[in-house]
């Protein structure tokens, strides 16, 4: 069983983020980078499935030079080989565009199953794994908190909203999202770090997979970091009441609780 997980390099999240001056992304100069976690889950389940089944795990990546950090980290977890598409204006490419280029450097190796994150942590669209199981003529499922192989094909259960789940057969090839947190993520070992050294990395270029950037569909035109404020709000009635009122607001619009 031939197994691609697609991996993104972020931002880290305990970064200090800053606004560049043009005021259409963060400044990168200072960042350190780590790998996207709902990727790193979709890795997780990636190798499992492995040693489960047997094959083998292919890790793909699209960004800059740096990325390869991630992608050797990746690979120090258990995945056999990877792929670096190595683009240092990916910025420029919008879902639709980073799907192409994705989808452009699986053509060759047609794996049995592809398995992205969810979501990125810096962007969020949420949208690449799909748009590139419809560049490659895939059937695919999102939010995925399961995965099982059966004969042939696969039985997933996907996330709904309140608590609600979903089980799906699907053949193979197939294309999933994976949810974070579907299971505990593992550490590289030692002696993973040392073998990971050895590994095939190929390395790629969008020209030479002839895929570029064209007009953008998605156009980000400012970030801005969110205002503060401050506001006090009196609760009338009884201790009872104002407390109710209260767990209301922290639920509702506060979304804490």
């Amino acid at each position: 069983m031939k197994i691609v997980v697609a991996v993104k390099q972020v931002p880290a999240r305990d970064s200090q983020l800053r606004i560049a001056p043009a005021g259409q992304w963060i400044e990168e100069a200072d960042l350190s980078y780590e790998i996207n976690e709902p990727d790193a889950y979709a890795l997780e389940e990636g190798l499992q499935l492995k040693e489960k089944h047997g094959g083998e795990v292919v890790v793909l990546c699209a960004g800059p030079a740096r990325a390869a950090q991630t992608v050797r980290e990746a690979l120090a977890k258990g995945a056999d080989r990877a792929i670096h598409i190595e683009e240092e204006n990916l910025g420029a490419f919008d879902p639709l565009a980073t799907a192409r280029l994705l989808a452009a450097a699986l053509q060759p190796e047609a794996p049995d199953l592809i398995l992205t994150g969810l979501q990125s942590d810096d962007f969020g669209y949420g949208q690449t794994g799909v748009i590139m199981a419809e560049l490659l003529g895939l059937p695919h499922a999102t939010i995925i908190m399961q995965v099982e192989k059966q004969n042939g094909h696969i039985r997933v259960k996907r996330e709904l909203e309140e608590g609600w789940f979903q089980n799906v057969e699907m053949p193979l090839p197939a294309l999933l999202t994976i949810q974070s947190g579907i299971s505990r993520l593992r550490y590289a070992t030692l002696m993973g770090i040392k073998k990971a050294k050895t590994k095939e990395l190929k390395r790629l270029t969008a020209a030479e997979l002839g895929v570029a950037p064209d007009s953008p569909k998605i156009a980000l035109e400012r970030i801005y970091l969110p205002e503060r404020a401050k506001r006090t709000q009196l609760f009338d009635g009884s201790p009872k009441e104002a407390a109710a009122q209260l767990v209301e607001k922290l639920k509702f619009e506060a979304r804490v609780i």
